[in-house]
C-alpha cells in the first residue's frame, strides 16, 4: 500500500510539521486545509492547500471546508474496484491514501462554567468527524490517523516495509471510530445535560492502565476513567513504592477513599475486600492510625489503609510493622518512606488534597445491561433525625454520626458498633440483620473491646427486635437507624426498656 497523497486537517497542530516533512521527504504529496496548510507554508514544507483541490474556499464562516466530492470520493475510493478508479478518473479525482485528522475541542470548551451557547455550538466539528469516519470505513486502503502519538510509528513501518500493514491500518481505524464515538457522546451528553436518565446512556470510558488480571488471574482487566468527570479514582495520585496497582487494589481504594471523604480530622480508613473492618478518628494520624488497626487487626492484615493527613516518621514505622497492600495519603516525609521502602506495599500519594467530587453516576453492570443511579455520597441532615428514645449527650452523637457515616460504605446487611471514634465491630453482607449485628457483637468481643455505652448503627430498619436485642444485650447504650419496618414499635419499645438511646434518620443507605 504505497501512501502517494496525504490529507492532513487537524485542529491540535501539535507535531503535524515534522509530520509532514518527513511525509514530503518520503516521496508523499502533501494536502491540507485552511489553518493546517497555512501552519505547514510557515514551515517552508511543500503543501497543497484543499481549495485548488476542491475549487472553493471556506465557507459560511469556516462551517463548510472539507465537505466536497473530491474530498470523500478520493478517500472513500475502493482501490481494487475498477468502476469506482474509472468514476475518479472521469470526475479528474485522484486517490487520497492517508488522512490525518483531530477535532475541535468540543469538551474543552464546553467544559467552562461561562461558555456561551453559540461558542460551544460552533466547536461541533462536522468535516472532521466526516473525513475521518470516511477513511476508517475505508482502511483498507487509506490511513486513518487522529491522534499525534501514532504519527511516529507510522513513518517507521513505511519507511522501513514501503507500506502501512493491514493489520496498522485496521488498529488505526478501530482508533478512529472510538475517537468519533466519543466526541459524539460529549455532544449528546451536553445537550442533554439537564435530563437526568435520558432515553439512551452513553457515557465514555478512557483506559488509564491495562491491569496484570482482574478479581482472579484468570480473568482479564484494566481500568478505565470515565471522561467529562472533573476527576477520577488515580487523578493526580503518584505512586512512590510498590508494584503496580491490581484490580482488587483499585476497588479497595475507591471504597476507602469514598469513606475518608467523608470524615473531618486526622482519620484511617482500612478496607479490606471492600469493606471496612477499622475506622477511626483521633486527635493525630497516628493515634487515628492505631485505633483504625485495633479495632480489628486480624482483618486488616493485606488491607488498604487511607489517611487524611501526611505521614511523618513514627506513623511510617507504625505503617511499616503491618502488612498493608496500599497506602494512600497527602504527602510522606523522608523518614516515612525509608520505613516503608522494601516492605512491598504500594505507596501513593494524593496529588489532590482535597476531597475529590463524586457527583457522577453510580453505574452497576448486570447481565446483559447497566443500572445507572445516584451515587450515595452525600451526608444526611441533622435537622432530618429524629431522637425517638433517651436524650444522647455530645459525646453520644458524635459516635453515633460517625457510626452513620461507616455504615453507609459497609456491605449490606451492614452493621457498625463504635465508640469514641472508633468502629469496634463490623458486620458486613449478610442476609439477615441479626445475624450482622451478631458477627458484630462477637467479632468485637472475640477483640476484646468492652462495649459498654457503645453505639450501633444500621444501614435500614429492623424488621424485628432481635437485632437491636442482641447489641442491648452487649453493652450497646444507643442505637441509630432509618425506621420504618411495621414492627418499629417493638424496636422502640426493647431499646426503652433497656434506658438506651435511639435516632431514626428517616433514610436508608443500602450497599449491595
Amino acid at each position: 500500500m504505497t501512501i502517494h497523497r496525504a490529507l492532513l486537517s487537524v485542529y491540535d497542530k501539535t507535531g503535524v510539521a515534522a509530520f509532514a516533512r518527513e511525509l514530503d521527504r518520503l516521496g508523499v504529496e502533501i494536502l491540507a486545509s485552511g489553518g493546517t496548510a497555512r501552519a505547514l507554508a510557515d514551515e517552508r514544507i511543500p503543501v497543497t492547500p484543499l481549495e485548488t483541490l476542491t475549487g472553493f474556499g471556506e465557507l459560511l464562516g469556516h462551517r463548510v471546508v472539507t465537505l466536497h466530492p473530491a474530498v470523500h470520493a478520493g478517500i472513500l475510493a475502493r482501490r481494487d474496484v475498477p468502476a469506482d478508479l474509472a468514476e475518479l478518473d472521469a470526475h479528474g479525482i485522484l486517490p487520497i491514501d492517508l488522512v490525518c485528522v483531530n477535532l475541535y475541542p468540543f469538551e474543552r470548551t464546553v467544559g467552562r462554567l461561562d461558555v456561551a451557547w453559540e461558542e460551544a455550538i460552533e466547536q461541533i466539528d462536522v468535516g472532521g468527524p466526516a473525513m475521518l469516519r470516511a477513511a476508517a470505513k475505508n482502511h483498507a486502503h487509506v490511513v486513518p490517523i487522529c491522534r499525534p502519538a501514532d504519527f511516529e510509528a507510522v513513518l517507521e513501518e513505511y519507511r522501513s516495509r514501503a507500506e502501512v500493514s493491514p493489520e496498522t491500518r485496521r488498529a488505526l481505524a478501530t482508533r478512529a471510530f472510538e475517537t468519533t464515538a466519543a466526541y459524539d457522546a460529549a455532544v449528546a451528553r451536553w445537550f442533554g445535560r439537564d435530563e437526568d436518565f435520558p432515553e439512551t446512556y452513553v457515557p465514555v470510558f478512557d483506559r488509564v492502565a491495562e491491569l496484570a488480571y482482574g478479581e482472579n488471574p484468570h480473568q482479564r482487566a484494566a481500568y478505565y476513567a470515565q471522561r467529562g468527570v472533573r476527576t477520577h479514582l488515580l487523578a493526580r495520585v503518584d505512586q512512590i513504592q510498590g508494584k503496580p496497582l491490581s484490580f482488587n487494589n483499585l476497588g479497595d481504594l475507591s471504597a476507602a477513599r469514598m469513606l475518608a471523604r467523608e470524615l473531618e480530622g486526622p482519620a484511617a480508613v482500612i478496607v479490606k475486600h471492600a469493606n471496612p473492618c477499622g475506622v477511626a478518628l483521633g486527635a493525630t494520624p497516628e493515634e487515628a492510625f492505631q485505633k483504625a488497626l485495633a479495632a480489628d487487626p486480624v482483618s486488616a492484615y493485606g488491607g488498604v489503609v487511607v489517611l487524611n493527613r501526611p505521614v511523618g516518621a513514627e506513623l511510617g514505622k507504625a505503617l511499616a510493622a503491618q502488612f498493608v497492600e496500599v497506602l494512600f495519603a497527602p504527602g510522606y516525609n523522608d523518614a516515612a518512606l525509608e520505613a516503608l521502602e522494601g516492605k512491598g506495599t504500594r505507596v501513593l500519594a494524593d496529588g489532590e488534597r482535597r476531597s475529590f467530587v463524586t457527583s457522577e453516576r453510580d453505574l452497576r453492570r448486570v447481565f446483559g445491561g447497566l443500572l445507572v443511579q445516584d451515587r450515595d455520597a452525600d451526608g444526611d441532615p441533622l435537622d432530618a433525625m429524629d431522637v425517638v428514645c433517651g436524650d444522647p449527650d455530645e459525646r453520644m452523637w458524635e459516635d453515633l454520626l460517625f457510626a452513620w457515616t461507616v455504615v453507609k460504605h459497609v456491605t449490606s446487611n451492614a452493621i457498625v458498633i463504635a465508640r469514641n471514634g472508633q468502629t469496634l465491630g463490623v458486620g458486613a453482607g449478610q442476609m439477615s440483620r441479626v445475624d450482622a449485628t451478631r458477627i458484630a457483637v462477637e467479632k468485637a468481643r472475640e477483640l476484646g473491646h468492652d462495649l459498654e455505652g457503645a453505639v450501633l448503627a444500621s444501614d435500614a430498619f429492623f424488621p424485628f427486635a432481635d437485632g437491636p436485642q442482641v447489641a442491648l444485650d452487649a453493652g450497646v447504650r444507643a442505637i441509630i437507624q432509618p425506621g420504618g419496618s411495621k414492627r418499629d414499635p417493638e424496636v422502640l419499645e426493647a431499646v426503652r426498656a433497656a434506658g438506651a438511646v435511639m435516632v431514626v434518620t428517616g433514610r436508608r443507605h443500602f450497599r449491595h
